[in-house]
């Protein structure tokens, strides 16, 4: 084993960081055994360093994260601070000064991943990157690794515990959807302002880095088709009941058909309670990946918090300190398709549409006629009405989300549709 220690300089001391500080000083014995050399904490950048941290050596605090980077004998720099700025100049100078990155940076690597590998790769540098997506979930690493020799033409899968939290408890307990957040900020699964997560920001971000993982291509964050889930409601999930559904938000990323283009998008979505991801509770994450030849694979495990997110951190260094012994570096970006994003009219996939209607002969007639002027066929047809009025929901077969819209649209103008009480899309056949 080298004697000489491997540097590592942490760029955040919060949750993460703090407990990445943590595993490092207690487990190093293992950590040294497992890389082959000791690994050393060299530096810890905070805004804060008045602030009390247990375990750490107030001697390595610094509130000047460039100067850290900038040292010269840093080996691995590690950033859990998040955002695009400072981040990114962070990173680009560690890369600079020769070291390599560990980050759980969602949204930079969604937005801007590529200026990131191109300098890991001009100056010979590693950027791991497992806890950006999935908390402790290994997802990163067998996509980029263990599937490099297969075709992905799938990954579907929940990717935030704060949403996946609400919609169980919606589901469960029959609560509305403010009565399910305020459930999940007081067990702090949700932030003070939760937009990130209930409008699919998070999510989505997720999405763009395991799309171009999966399909090796480029697909930013502005590619990603995003609607969140504060419309679903207590109705959505009793008609999702009545179909052997459930309702989960879902980040789906597709390679079309005919192999020419790819599909990124998260939203709520119906799934059939046989679907394996039916089942992922509370704030679980899970990932379900279809590969031509490894089939049908599922991902599942805790996708956030401090612990988890280190675990996946940690991995990362790991990882990164074998390559610099043995002075190689790890996989970096596969791009080499350069298949464009479809937008999200043409993506296809199946429709739950309750519409309210007047309770009269006739309606029915005109709304499937609507249905078949747009080219979008009727698997099932349900209908309920009491003193005028009626509610008539549909579910069609499989349809492209353009033509839905325009079905939609035309519904709307009907005297007979008094309105349209929800769409979702019916996914995990």
């Amino acid at each position: 084993m080298r004697t000489r220690p491997l540097k590592v300089a942490l760029l955040g001391c919060g949750v993460v960081g703090s407990e990445v500080a943590r595993i490092m000083t207690t487990h190093a014995d293992d950590l040294a055994a497992r890389i082959g050399a000791p690994v050393e904490l060299a530096g810890v950048a905070v805004r804060r360093p008045d602030k009390v941290r247990g375990g750490i050596d107030p001697s390595l605090i610094t509130t000047d994260a460039t100067a850290l980077v900038k040292r010269g004998d840093i080996d691995v720099v590690v950033e859990v601070i998040g955002g695009i700025e400072p981040a990114r100049a962070l990173i680009t100078t560690a890369f600079e000064h020769g070291a390599s990155v560990v980050s759980a940076n969602k949204a930079l690597l969604a937005q801007d991943g590529a200026t990131l590998y191109a300098a890991a790769e001009r100056h010979g540098q590693d950027l791991y990157y497992e806890a950006a997506v999935a908390g402790a979930i290994p997802l990163i690493r067998p996509l980029r690794e263990s599937l490099a020799g297969d075709k992905i033409n799938r990954v579907m899968g929940i990717v935030n515990g704060t949403t996946n939290f609400i919609l169980d408890k919606m589901d469960s307990t029959g609560a509305g959807y403010q009565e399910a957040l305020d459930e999940a900020t007081a067990l702090g699964y949700a932030e003070a302002d939760p937009t990130a997560d209930v409008e699919g920001f998070d999510a989505a971000a997720k999405a763009a880095i395991l799309a171009g993982i999966a399909f090796h291509t480029r697909v930013r964050l502005d590619d990603v088709y995003r609607e969140g889930m504060t419309e679903v409601t207590a109705a959505d999930f009793a008609s999702a009941r009545q179909m052997g559904c459930t309702i989960k938000l879902l980040a789906i990323c597709e390679r079309a058909a005919d192999g020419e283009s790819v599909t990124a998008r998260v939203h709520p979505a119906m799934i059939p309670l046989s679907h394996p991801l039916a089942s992922v509770r509370e704030a679980y994450n899970a990932v379900f990946v279809e590969a031509e030849a490894a089939g049908r694979l599922m991902f599942y495990g805790p996708g956030a918090g401090g612990s988890p997110t280190a675990s996946a951190v940690l991995g990362d260094i790991v990882a990164v300190c074998r390559n610099r012994l043995n002075e190689a570096t790890g996989p970096g970006e596969s791009a080499y398709t350069q298949l464009p994003v479809s937008p999200m009219g043409d993506v296809v996939t199946r429709y739950h549409i309750s519409l309210d209607v007047a309770d009269k002969p006739g309606v029915l007639a005109q709304v499937a006629t609507v249905f078949a002027e747009h080219g979008v066929s009727i698997d099932t047809v349900r209908q309920q009405g009491k003193d005028g009025e009626a509610s008539l929901v549909v579910v069609t077969h499989r349809a492209a989300d353009a033509a839905l819209s325009g079905t939609v649209e035309a519904l709307r103008k009907l005297d007979t549709v008094r309105g349209v009480a929800s769409i979702m899309r019916v996914e995990g056949e």
